[in-house]
């Protein structure tokens, strides 16, 4: 089996900007962003720098979790628009150079989905093994949540999060051999999942998607420890791609790159749960990026030296600015201390991504009723601020209509504002983007080091062509870094100055030097 993996040359300067597709932009005054709203935005975009788009899922669903719960892989929600549409999104996004990835749920479906309706039915069909049941109705699946007693077929289906989104079959990667409902991951039900899973992917590829970003990547077969067995479905699908799609980007959500990578991935996130210590910096109690200097980026830098070294150097691993599943970050930072954030997110290996909206230091609108399964995240999903016009140029709806309600705040940021200022958050975003571009020891596959790992925090990006040390010092304290010598390339936030011996830095500061 080939698992060569052909790295598309535009993901090695990426910069992805993630939409979320029902907050982004209303064109059709239903109070619901739309794909045609999209199109009328890539301009903003491509501005800002970035250079790729992430779409949270867009098919039809019926959206009891935002429409992570899929009830047709091939349509998308016609709140959105239709599936011309999509392609037309794909072929304007690629006139101005820019690249699409979908939002791919491989691990379940909405229970309104034709195949569970099917898979409900007592007589065998040909759904009958998408999905995993118990033989049993009383019978509970270990360390599972599940439905049951909604159908005439017997057993219990597990779920995968929501008691509302059945999980498809893949298979055990070791099968009970006392509980026969276990399949094994070669059994007819899960290849035929498997290959359900290529005709989507071949689907979309062939309209003009660029690629996937896969959710919860890692986990779709069950009794697999060690990612063994998803690692090889990986492989797989690698080597289908490989045969007929070899560009297309694949990202995954799974926080293993050592496994994702094996597996066939481009790129892997860092998650923001589990062991990564990414809130560390963002999201605590005491973020590391707050001017109080009371933080740590300690265990961060010691995690994700661990999983780069796992990498073999390449360092695909993805960090986001947020994203719909965790609060925003000017929950915890101010906008001076988002720079300084950005200057860290923007010079570290890997293709960042930045979330709708904080590029403008969007707030988290507290206090929300929870909208389509959001809950407490419902506050990071508010509608795109454009402008100081109705809806903040969202959409032309009343306000009561919209999809999630606004940041009422009389001084909420809006794009058009920051963009005809130069010292405002946005303006630093696009800057140190196009710092991002013009050096190649700053994007995704250059070299990292870390030489420091408290306040300020130092490291150096490195490739053929040049060496460039970045200095993080979120502190309202200024530091002094010894042994550097070379061209400052930009600071953010305040001042530093090259001195014999070294570099002086503001506090609440960060600067790139070009080393000599």
């Amino acid at each position: 089996m080939s698992t060569t993996v052909k790295q598309p040359a535009w993901l090695d300067n990426a910069v992805f900007y993630e939409i979320y597709p029902q907050s982004f932009c209303d064109t059709n005054a239903d109070g619901i962003g739309d794909i045609n709203g999209i199109i009328s935005k890539l301009d903003y975009i491509k501005e800002l720098g970035c250079t790729a788009l992430w779409l949270n899922p867009c098919f039809q669903s019926p959206f009891g979790d935002a429409g992570y719960d899929v009830e047709d892989y091939y349509t998308v929600a016609p709140r959105y628009g239709t599936n011309e549409d999509l392609a037309n999104l794909f072929a304007e996004a690629h006139k101005r150079d820019m690249h699409v990835i979908l939002d791919l749920v491989p691990g379940h479906t909405a229970v309104t989905c034709k195949w569970f309706q099917e898979s409900m039915k007592a007589e065998k069909n040909a759904y009958t093994d998408r999905y995993v049941w118990t033989d049993s109705v009383w019978e509970s699946p270990d360390n599972m949540g599940c439905i049951r007693g909604i159908s005439p077929r017997d057993g219990s289906c597990i779920v995968n999060f929501f008691s509302h989104q059945p999980a498809l079959n893949y298979g055990f990667y070791k099968p009970d051999p006392d509980k026969k409902w276990q399949q094994s991951m070669n059994d007819e039900g899960p290849l035929s999942t498997r290959e359900e899973l290529k005709n989507i992917m071949r689907f979309w590829l062939s309209m003009g998607c660029d690629g996937f970003r896969v959710d919860m990547a890692g986990s779709l077969v069950k009794n697999d420890e060690d990612g063994k067995g998803t690692i090889a479905l990986w492989q797989d699908i690698r080597t289908f791609l490989n045969e007929e799609f070899p560009m297309a980007a694949m990202v995954s959500e799974w926080g293993e790159p050592d496994k994702s990578l094996i597996g066939g991935f481009h790129m892997d996130f860092l998650l923001h749960f589990g062991p990564s210590h990414y809130n560390d910096l963002f999201r605590c109690e005491e973020p590391y990026f707050s001017r109080r200097g009371l933080g740590s980026a300690k265990e961060f830098i010691k995690t994700y030296q661990g999983n780069y070294e796992k990498t073999n150097g390449k360092g695909l691993i993805c960090i986001p600015s947020g994203n719909h599943d965790m609060d925003r970050m000017a929950r915890r930072l101010e906008p001076e201390e988002m720079k300084v954030a950005f200057a860290f997110l923007l010079s570290m290996p890997g293709a960042p991504f930045i979330y709708y909206g904080d590029e403008i230091g969007m707030r988290y609108v507290e206090g929300l009723t929870s909208v389509e399964g959001g809950y407490e995240r419902t506050g990071s999903r508010s509608p795109m601020q454009w402008n100081k016009m109705t809806n903040a140029g969202f959409s032309t709806a009343a306000a009561e209509k919209l999809y999630i309600k606004q940041d009422e705040s009389k001084d909420r940021p809006d794009a058009e504002s920051q963009m005809n200022d130069t010292s405002s958050l946005r303006s630093t975003v696009k800057h140190l983007i196009a710092l991002r571009m013009a050096h190649p020891a700053l994007q995704s596959k250059a070299a990292v080091t870390f030489l420091k790992d408290d306040y300020p925090m130092v490291y150096q990006r490195s490739c053929e062509e040049e060496t460039i040390l970045v200095v993080i010092n979120p502190a309202g304290k200024p530091a002094f870094v010894p042994d550097t010598a070379g061209e400052i390339l930009t600071t953010v936030g305040g001042n530093a100055v090259l001195e014999k011996g070294g570099v002086s830095v503001d506090g609440g500061t960060a600067v790139y030097v070009k080393l000599i």
